[in-house]
């Protein structure tokens, strides 16, 4: 992501477009009641049934979502099968009472590229046929039209995509806004600042589409968090609070926000499956168009989380921190201005996700949810940790050097969090 310091904006209360799609691109908004929020979500009542048990296959299925997709199946009486390179789980444990298929989504490469010993491409799933595939995994059109392909006569296709398919973010929209493009329609090349990552997806969708065409879904998440998550974008928010103290915040706390927790996607992707519903569908948080949650509850709810010795939020104008040089959406995650270029981002619809049984559970049990789950992340990256450097060693390599593993990998420091509230505090003065 481009940084502040370096060109800071003419306006401030906006993001630039090159700052915008960087944030947006990763992502894998309104005031309204909290009687709204529950008014939204009750709006879905799906049939949570599981019907007949299906034979499920999950492309990728060891990551974020994946294994809670997993689980969710198991429960509801499917078969699940797990196709992955499984380098995964040698670091984090298998997920147990699966079928496990190893290869590489490139069908020319092997599930260890140096290793030609190793399954190669897609070659375990030959002959192979599933009620429902979710695709958690597609990156390159190649790729996804390669499994699509050969797996033509399955019975359903979920390929999850992203909201950085869409062109621009400067007004709330719905699944029929405009997408991006790009020139060289065969890279596999993402761009030095992720600009092809919403291109490629719609690439990757229609690749879908075109070879399952109406037994098809395209589920396009925001911002995906919750326990589980590495990227600690979300994560920086409950666990700072937490900590006490000052807490530095964007803005006035007015500008809306959208995400989804993890389970919630997890779940509603595999109903789908089982009904077959087909369509496009924006796959984020309560609100939309209609308006929904606000920096503000947002950030009050991890305060809530973090007890009686939580921090104190500061909220500091979007003008002030721009002088300062930090990035909002970077240096304070997920948080993105509500105007601007930006201005749609965090107002896409999700009304036709919620019309096809998309539920949600509170953002602040997913604020104190996550915060409990934090001390567990801490122990597992101490452990793959200590994995990687013996890995390292056997192979007679330089162990790699690895952030300590409580250092959260997104957001400000604390140092450089103190600086910019002194910086605001003798403005004032």
């Amino acid at each position: 992501m481009s940084q502040r310091e370096n060109s800071p904006s003419s306006d401030a209360s906006s993001l630039s477009r090159r700052e915008f799609g960087a944030i947006s691109l990763v992502a894998g908004a309104g005031l309204i009641a909290a009687s709204g929020l529950a008014r939204v979500a009750k709006a879905a009542a799906p049939d949570l049934s599981a019907g007949k048990p299906m034979s499920l296959l999950i492309l990728g299925g060891t990551g974020f979502s994946g294994p809670k997709m997993a689980e969710y199946a198991k429960a509801r009486g499917h078969k699940v099968t797990l196709f992955n390179r499984g380098r995964t789980e040698k670091r984090i444990g298998i997920i147990e009472d699966v079928e496990k298929l190893y290869g590489n989504r490139d069908p020319d490469k092997n599930a260890e590229e140096t290793d030609p010993t190793t399954p190669k491409g897609l070659e375990q799933l030959k002959g192979k046929k599933f009620d429902a595939i979710i695709d958690t995994s597609g990156f390159y059109p190649r790729h996804v039209r390669a499994s699509a392909e050969l797996l033509k006569d399955s019975g359903f296709y979920l390929f999850i995509s992203t909201i950085s398919v869409y062109k621009n973010g400067d007004k709330a929209a719905d699944e029929n806004d405009e997408l991006g493009t790009v020139e060289d329609t065969t890279t596999e090349n993402m761009g030095g600042q992720m600009e092809r990552y919403g291109p490629l997806k719609a690439l990757c969708e229609k690749a879908v589409q075109e070879v399952f065409k109406d037994r098809s879904a395209i589920v396009r998440p925001g911002f995906i968090v919750g326990p589980g998550d590495s990227t600690d974008r979300f994560t920086y928010w409950p666990v700072r609070a937490a900590q006490g103290g000052e807490m530095l915040c964007p803005g006035d706390g007015s500008d809306p926000v959208q995400f989804i927790d993890n389970r919630d996607l997890a779940e509603w992707c595999v109903r789908l499956c089982e009904k077959k519903t087909t369509g496009v569908f924006n796959a984020i948080g309560p609100g939309g168009m209609e308006g929904g949650l606000t920096n503000k509850q947002l950030i009050d709810a991890c305060v809530e989380a973090g007890g009686a010795k939580a921090a104190t939020p500061v909220w500091v104008p979007l003008e002030f921190l721009a002088a300062q040089g930090v990035a909002v959406g970077g240096d304070l995650p997920i948080t993105i201005p509500g105007s601007g270029e930006s201005a749609g981002f965090h107002r896409r619809s999700n009304k036709r996700a919620v019309d096809a049984g998309l539920t949600y559970r509170s953002y602040k049990a997913t604020c104190k949810d996550t915060l409990e789950w934090w001390p567990k992340e801490v122990e597992r990256r101490e452990r793959v940790g200590k994995q990687l450097v013996a890995e390292a060693e056997k192979a007679g390599k330089p162990a790699p050097k690895l952030p300590p593993s409580d250092k959260l990998r997104a957001g400000m420091t604390r140092e450089r969090e103190a600086e910019v509230l002194k910086a605001w505090k003798e403005k004032k003065g």
